[in-house]
């Protein structure tokens, strides 16, 4: 998982992308490739 400042740029990299948001952080998640996971912060 990789940690980011800016995620929007990363969403657009997948289209099965998905911002998510839990307990205050800001994740990606991708539940087709798997190496798009990311978290904000």
């Amino acid at each position: 998982m990789k940690v980011r400042n800016s995620l929007k740029s990363l969403r657009s990299r997948h289209r099965a992308n998905q911002i998510v948001r839990r307990k205050g952080r800001v994740y990606i998640i991708n539940k087709v490739q798997k190496r798009y996971k990311a978290r904000q912060g």
